[in-house]
C-alpha cells in the first residue's frame, strides 16, 4: 500500500491536476517556491488514483478536463478522503462552474489570471480551512447560496454539452475568433469547428448569434 506522502519541515503538500502540460509546468514551477509540488494528473483517472495516494494537503483543480473534468476527480476524493483540501484552478469565472465545484465540496477557486503570490496565498489559506474566491466569483456563490439554497443548479440544454464544448461556446459568445479559441483552449481551429457544429445541432441553433443570446441569458459569458 503506497504511504501518503509527508510534509517537509512543515511545508504543505499540494497536486496539480490540469490537462495542459505548459500549464502546469509553469505552476509547479512558480508555486514550488512556496509549497511542496508532490504529483500532477492531466486526467480524472490519473488524478483519481494519485490523489488516493499521495493524499496531498490541497489539489489545485482545473474545472473542465475530458472524461468528468474537476469535478468527477472532487467527487470521487472526497468519498474517500475527505481531508483532502480542493482550490479550483480555472480559465472560466462562469457562474455555473463556480457554484457546481462549491457545491461539490471545494473550498474555493480562482481564476488562471491570478498571481503566483496570491496563488501561493490561496492555497495556504484553503490549507487552514478557510473559503478563498477570486472577487468577482464570491458574489455568485453567496447570491446563489442565499436565495436559493436547497436548489441544485441544473439546465437540462446545457447538460447535453462536454465541458469542452462550453468552454467553446462561453468563448464564441464573448466574441472570440476561432482561431483566438483555438489558442486559448490549445486546439486546432478544425477541432474548434467541430465543437462549434456540435454545439449548435444538440441546441438546435442556425448561428453564433444565437449561441450567444443563449449564453448570455444563462449568464455563462
Amino acid at each position: 500500500m503506497t504511504e501518503p506522502v509527508t510534509q517537509s519541515a512543515g511545508r504543505l503538500t499540494v497536486f496539480l491536476v490540469d490537462d495542459h502540460a505548459m500549464f502546469r509546468a509553469g505552476v509547479r514551477a512558480e508555486l514550488g517556491r512556496h509549497v511542496e509540488v508532490v504529483g500532477e494528473a492531466s486526467t480524472v483517472a490519473e488524478a483519481i488514483s494519485r490523489i488516493g495516494a499521495i493524499q496531498p494537503d490541497v489539489v489545485l483543480l482545473d474545472v473542465h478536463m475530458p472524461d468528468g473534468g474537476g469535478r468527477a476527480v472532487l467527487e470521487a476524493i472526497r468519498r474517500t478522503h475527505p481531508q483532502v483540501k480542493f482550490l479550483a484552478l480555472s480559465v472560466s469565472d462562469a457562474a455555473e462552474d463556480v457554484i457546481g465545484l462549491i457545491r461539490a465540496g471545494a473550498r474555493g477557486y480562482v481564476t488562471k489570471t491570478i498571481s503566483p503570490d496570491e496563488l501561493a496565498a490561496a492555497v495556504r489559506r484553503v490549507a487552514d480551512g478557510d473559503a478563498v474566491f477570486s472577487p468577482r466569483l464570491a458574489g455568485f456563490v453567496l447570491d446563489a447560496f442565499a436565495s436559493r439554497p436547497d436548489v441544485p443548479v441544473a439546465d437540462p440544454e446545457l447538460d447535453q454539452l462536454t465541458n469542452r464544448e462550453r468552454e467553446v461556446l462561453r468563448l464564441l459568445a464573448r466574441g472570440y475568433a476561432y482561431k483566438e479559441i483555438a489558442k486559448e483552449l490549445y486546439i486546432s481551429i478544425k477541432t474548434v469547428e467541430t465543437h462549434v457544429s456540435n454545439v449548435l445541432r444538440k441546441l438546435q441553433m442556425s448561428n453564433r448569434y444565437e449561441l450567444s443570446r443563449w449564453a448570455a441569458d444563462r449568464r455563462l459569458v
